[in-house]
Order: C-alpha cells, then structure tokens, then sequence
C-alpha cells in the first residue's frame, strides 16, 4: 500500500484561496473548498477497496474539517483501526486547532508538513501575517504540537515551490518563528528520514544501523564537526538503496 489517491480540499494561502474558519485579514471571504464531506468519505471507502492510501491537499482549518468530517463518516462505517492502519495523510495542515489536532491522532492521519513555509512566510511581517494577521500566522504550521501529541509527521519540501533542503528544513522547523512550536534537532530529523518511509507502511527504512537499507547522503564539511545546525554545502555523494544516486565535484 502506497502513498497515492491526493485530492485538493482546497488551495493555496498565497492566492487566497485555502479555506479558512475566519475571513483572510487582507481581503473579503475565506478562500474555497473543493470537496465536501461526502466525497471525502466516498474517496476513503475506494482506497479501501482498492488497497491504496488516501492523501488530501488540505491548508485552512475550514478544509481540514471538512476532510474530518469524511473521516468520521468512514470510521462508523469501517471502524477506526482499519483508518489508522491505512496511515492516509494530509498535505499541508498548515492552519489547525486543537480539535483538528485531535482529530490527526484518533484516525491516525499522517501529517505530511513543510517546515520552510514557515521559515519563508512565518512569523509576524511575512505572508501569513499579511493574509492572516499576526495571531494565526504565529499559530500557523503546528509541527510542534502535533509531534508533542503524537501526530506521525513527515516532513519535504513541496518542490519546486520551495527547495530541495532537507538539511534547512530540519533547520527551519527547529528554529520556527513560534517558540511553542519549535521542535527538537532529534525529533525533526526523524520526521525528515523515518517519517516518510514510516507514511508508505516502510517501518524499517530512514536510519542508519546495520542490516538497514543503505540510503543516506554525505556532506564534505571542514574544521571537524560543530555544534548546532551549520549551513552545508550541496551533498558530496547520495546512495538510494545500496546504489549512488548522484555525486557532486
């Protein structure tokens, strides 16, 4: 069972078009919701049939609930173990509550976040002040109290609308403009390496220990190691399983 079967539940922050509880700060009306709940449910009952993960495209809080919605739907229907065992996931979930929190650990739901959208449009100046005011901006990206929770977090890039720096997101959601929400160098690196193998049910990929899966890249550094999160240079060597990947000069 693989990651597959993404359905956009709404749009994008930017364009003023995720879907939002509240009106954005900078213009009239809460952006748009794709999906209803019904179809949500519709979308999981047929990964369920067919053996594949569900994922949904979900930023606001308003189109998150409505993807909950459909997951209470299914949950009566097929019970909540065979939802938490699927491991379906979110991308996104960049504005959330407490309630949505909870309802990522009670189905499970795998919360594939991008912590450089924070490092690029937190904070209290950037994009998501000016769409969202200050309060939800600094509430915004909530990877440290999902992961405080319990939430299976898988972090990436979004590529190519920001780039391909594992290394800087591991940076970025250690040093999130929100104290609350800082996470642990361990603790982001995992969700980094484990926890996207971790989303397509590969339980035993994403670390470094013998008998594992030889997947990692290397870095040429110089002066020893250094403490903290020091910026690298591009990779020197990749290896994907075993195999070289790429190489740099």
């Amino acid at each position: 069972m693989g990651a597959g079967g993404d359905l956009y539940a709404d749009g994008a922050l930017g364009s003023q078009t995720a879907h939002l509880s509240e009106s954005y700060l900078d213009t009239d009306g809460c952006g748009h919701g794709y999906v209803t709940a019904e179809q949500v449910r519709d979308h999981l009952l047929d990964c369920a049939a067919h053996g594949i993960q569900g994922g949904f495209h979900a930023i606001g809080d308003a189109a998150i609930g409505t993807v909950l919605a459909g997951f209470a739907e299914v949950a009566r229907k097929l019970g909540v173990e065979k939802l938490r065992d699927a491991r379906h996931r979110v991308e996104h979930a960049e504005i959330m509550n407490k309630r949505l929190i909870a309802g990522f650990v009670e189905y499970g739901i795998v919360a594939s976040m991008q912590p450089a959208f924070d490092r690029l449009w937190g904070g209290e100046s950037q994009m998501y002040a000016q769409r969202l005011g200050v309060t939800r901006s600094l509430e915004s990206n909530p990877m440290g109290a999902m992961h405080g929770v319990g939430v299976a977090l898988a972090f990436g890039s979004d590529s190519p609308v920001t780039p391909l720096d594992p290394w800087g997101s591991v940076r970025a959601a250690v040093r999130h403009f929100n104290p609350v929400q800082r996470m642990s160098v361990r603790a982001a690196f995992a969700a980094h390496t484990r926890g996207g193998w971790r989303a397509v049910h590969r339980d035993n990929d994403g670390v470094l220990a013998p008998g594992a899966s030889a997947t990692f890249a290397v870095w040429s550094v110089s002066g020893g190691l250094s403490k903290g999160l020091p910026e690298l240079s591009r990779t020197a060597r990749c290896r994907c399983a075993g195999a070289r990947c790429c190489a740099e000069t």
